[in-house]
């Protein structure tokens, strides 16, 4: 989810943290337990400094190794370990306890959107992606604002935020529900798809939808279950030769590879080089493709410029990648 997400979400667990007697009645508790709650809300995403250094670097490790079980459990000690220094009257045990369950609530909605995370490392380097909510989702954010608000008003706190999490458990059920009735229409649809990737976007009824056959990629809207295919490309297999090979190698490529489960590929000769560009077909605005990965190579096998993330016209990545060139 998103950092403003995550920040209602760790308001929300506050108020529901009324519901521990030391913190509803012992100041310096409730205190450091709120203070634990909000960072531990925010704690995982802070590999997002990751890219200061490169978007090769944080789309390779954004969501992972600060998502993954030893970090859910070390966070809470990171952050309760010296708010109990600051407040020495707190309760450490409970203060780790609520700190523990904002760390656990951050991750475990993450693997909910269509970028998910890597949970279950150590034990795998799989992504876990869900793909039923959207990295921002109106509903579930105004949902929070809405309950956080009627607390402000007077509202019990507990009965409040209990109500808002059963209501969004039923939304959470209800996506899964219309996730797997897009699934089935895509499957009238393109009758011999084999891998489909359906995303969702911020409107509750419409998908993204990207699929496979052994002859084609497909890309499409669906609203409901009304499937609108919007592009359709041959399936080509990718050269094997000494120009993707070098393509292959750049570590654009790789974090590109790792994250995009389903992409076309094309090269292009641009006279003193050869471009390679690998495009994600989950992600299809306007009529182009803003996520790719894309590298030029010269007569000797050596990469000029490469660039992997987010361009949407060609001048950006034009400029992009001359500013990787200098950098280079």
């Amino acid at each position: 989810m998103d950092t403003g997400t995550h920040i209602v979400m760790g308001l929300a667990l506050c108020g529901l943290a009324q519901a521990d007697p030391l913190v509803a009645e012992h100041v310096s508790t409730a205190t450091a337990v709120y203070a634990g709650l909000m960072l531990g809300s925010q704690a995982p995403d802070v590999d997002t400094v990751l890219k200061l250094r490169n978007n090769a670097v944080y789309i390779r490790n954004h969501r992972g190794f600060t998502h993954g079980i030893p970090m859910v459990l070390a966070w809470p000690l990171i952050i309760s370990l010296p708010l109990s220094l600051i407040l020495p009257e707190a309760n450490l045990l409970h203060l780790w306890l609520w700190t523990q369950l904002a760390v656990f609530l951050h991750v475990f909605v993450d693997i909910f959107n269509s970028y998910g995370t890597q949970a279950l490392r150590p034990f795998s380097q799989q992504w876990v992606a869900l793909g039923v909510i959207n990295t921002f989702d109106p509903i579930i954010f105004f949902a929070h604002i809405a309950a956080l608000t009627a607390w402000f008003f007077g509202a019990d706190p507990v009965l409040t935020m209990l109500m808002l999490y059963a209501l969004l458990t039923l939304y959470y059920i209800i996506r899964f529900s219309v996730q797997t009735a897009v699934r089935h229409a895509v499957r009238n649809t393109i009758p011999d798809a084999g891998d489909i990737i359906i995303a969702p976007t911020m409107r509750f009824y419409q998908w993204r939808i990207a699929a496979c056959s052994d002859t084609h990629h497909y890309v499409g809207r669906a609203y409901g279950r009304s499937i609108t295919i919007l592009d359709k490309f041959p399936r080509r297999p990718i050269p094997e030769n000494d120009l993707v090979k070098v393509a292959f190698e750049d570590p654009n490529f790789r974090a590109f590879i790792a994250f995009s489960p389903i992409y076309r590929w094309e090269i292009t000769d641009l006279g003193s080089v050869c471009e390679v560009r690998l495009i994600d077909l989950r992600y299809r605005s306007k009529e182009y493709y803003p996520f790719v990965a894309v590298a030029h190579i010269d007569e000797d096998m050596e990469i000029r410029n490469s660039f992997t993330g987010w361009i949407f016209s060609e001048d950006k990545l034009r400029k992009k990648l001359s500013f990787a060139h200098e950098e280079g």
